[in-house]
């Protein structure tokens, strides 16, 4: 059995920022590409979404990987007359739902912001102790 490492909360938030950077610059990409119908694969975007891992012991966070959802299915929309449409002007979407988007990034933001609150409350208890041994 292994020794669990705690980290310092220092470190534990600065993963949590970390994280939460990564997850909204991928929610960014996400919308940016709601409405790319053709990628280098031929296929429309699907749309991606990070993985998170708990560090071993109370590490903090570490981005595991980036993921294609690859289980929802792309939208069909007729638009005949659109470059990529079919025989019948049916045109397949990415799998990008928006109001699902910005609610991920409303919550990747609120996350981020208290890991942000955690080193500043954390730097004011170290002012604090600085300015009591004075």
């Amino acid at each position: 059995m292994g020794v669990s490492r705690i980290g310092s909360p220092v470190d534990i938030a600065i993963s949590g920022l970390r994280a939460e950077a990564m997850r909204m610059k991928v929610i960014a990409e996400n919308i940016a590409n709601a409405h790319t119908t053709r990628t280098e694969s031929g296929e429309p975007y699907r749309r991606k979404s990070v993985v998170l891992e708990a560090g071993r012991g109370v590490e903090g966070v570490a981005i595991k990987e980036i993921v294609a959802d690859t289980t929802t299915g792309f939208k069909d929309v007729f638009m005949p007359g659109h470059p990529d449409a079919d025989d019948q002007g049916v045109v397949r979407m990415p799998n990008v739902d928006l109001p699902v988007e910005m609610i991920n990034m409303v919550v990747a933001s609120r996350a981020y912001q208290a890991n942000a609150a955690i080193l500043k409350r954390y730097q004011d208890m170290v002012n604090a102790t600085l300015e009591l041994l004075r």
